[in-house]
């Protein structure tokens, strides 16, 4: 036989109250007293009372489900920004509905719409490597909808952005090179339309102007954050440019030079120095080590959360941009000899830009 599900109604009749009264303590209604709400929700938990969540969004207009929407749930570091997420909405009474758009922009509209359609309370979003146009975006807002922006972000649209320091990172991962001993320094970079890889960029840019060496533009690769780009990359500017080194802003394209320069014969990091970006976990496993920059994603997810909680209920959501700080990660891959796993005074760059 079913078990019973219980209403609103049955706890009112069990407590000898109204139903209104049951829905408004339930709510956190101020119109009840505590005492009156903590009575009714120790009998509702007794009698195994389980809320209708459809029928309290369709009241509220707004639903205490989120949707989040990700390139890509399998990637370590937008599953630990997942993680991080969960580890604050959980507690607090908040569902996650999560969406992932392959890279492709259509699946990302896609994913908006039935965001969108239903009735989510807010919405978080890294958008896919194919978009460049943000009027969906713009959409979500238009609609009344919380935007919470993270990772890869416009600046097209309102709302909080919450954001690593890729400047920095990819600044002391090439000074790290250098200090090692290289002069020609490879950046393997993303797609230019995406800030997180323009910024990297910089910070490649920026620490050769420290250390008065030319830039050459000739030994960028953009679109290059892939296994295999990696290694197709790594081994034409081994032999055409005479390169001593690697900057990747990906640890997989990192991968593939390291995987194919070791093919080629090429001693790594005796020949080429390599360092990646996300600190993977097959960072720590391949040999040699690969030198690497940690995101701190779950502390994104968590901070994501937060921003998306402390604005619920406000006519519009702050314009704040929250970075989350990065630190390097030294392995053998990018190590002389010679040389010690910090350097003093990496943490105190001052006037970077």
């Amino acid at each position: 036989m079913a078990k019973k599900h219980v209403t609103i109604t049955d706890i009112a009749n069990q407590m000898g109250i109204t139903p209104s009264t049951v829905s408004r303590a339930l709510s956190g209604n101020t119109r009840v007293s505590e005492k009156t709400r903590s009575a009714v929700l120790k009998v509702a938990e007794g009698m195994g009372y389980q809320p209708n969540m459809l029928a309290s969004s369709l009241r509220k207009g707004r639903s205490d489900t989120i949707g989040m929407i990700v390139p890509r749930i399998n990637r370590h570091f937008f599953s630990h920004v997942i993680s991080g997420v969960e580890a604050i909405f959980n507690p607090a009474g908040y569902s996650l509905l999560i969406c992932q758009t392959h890279e492709r922009e259509e699946d990302e509209r896609k994913a908006v719409q039935t965001l969108m359609q239903n009735r989510v309370g807010a919405i978080i979003i890294s958008h896919s490597v194919e978009t460049q146009e943000f009027d969906h975006f713009l959409d979500i807002i238009s609609e009344g909808i919380p935007l919470v922006q993270f990772d890869r972000v416009t600046d097209q649209v309102k709302g909080p952005r919450i954001i690593n320091d890729n400047f920095l990172g990819a600044l002391r991962s090439t000074r790290h090179l250098i200090k090692n001993g290289c002069k020609r320094i490879a950046h393997f970079s993303g797609a230019l339309h995406i800030n997180v890889y323009r910024e990297r960029l910089e910070g490649y840019k920026y620490a050769l102007k420290q250390s008065n060496i030319a830039f050459d533009p000739e030994l960028v690769v953009e679109n290059c954050i892939l296994q295999e780009a990696g290694a197709e990359a790594a081994e034409k500017l081994f032999h055409s440019q005479k390169i001593d080194a690697i900057f990747s802003a990906s640890d997989f394209s990192a991968l593939g030079a390291l995987k194919q320069l070791k093919k080629l014969g090429v001693k790594v990091p005796e020949a080429i120095k390599i360092c990646g970006f996300a600190n993977e976990p097959f960072a720590g496993l391949v040999d040699p080590g690969l030198t690497s920059v940690e995101q701190n994603a779950f502390e994104m997810g968590s901070q994501v959360a937060r921003s998306i909680i402390n604005n619920l209920g406000k006519d519009e959501f702050g314009e704040e941009e929250i970075q989350i700080p990065v630190r390097l990660i030294p392995r053998l891959s990018s190590m002389h000899e010679n040389s010690s796993a910090m350097y003093p005074g990496d943490d105190e760059i001052i006037n970077l830009k």
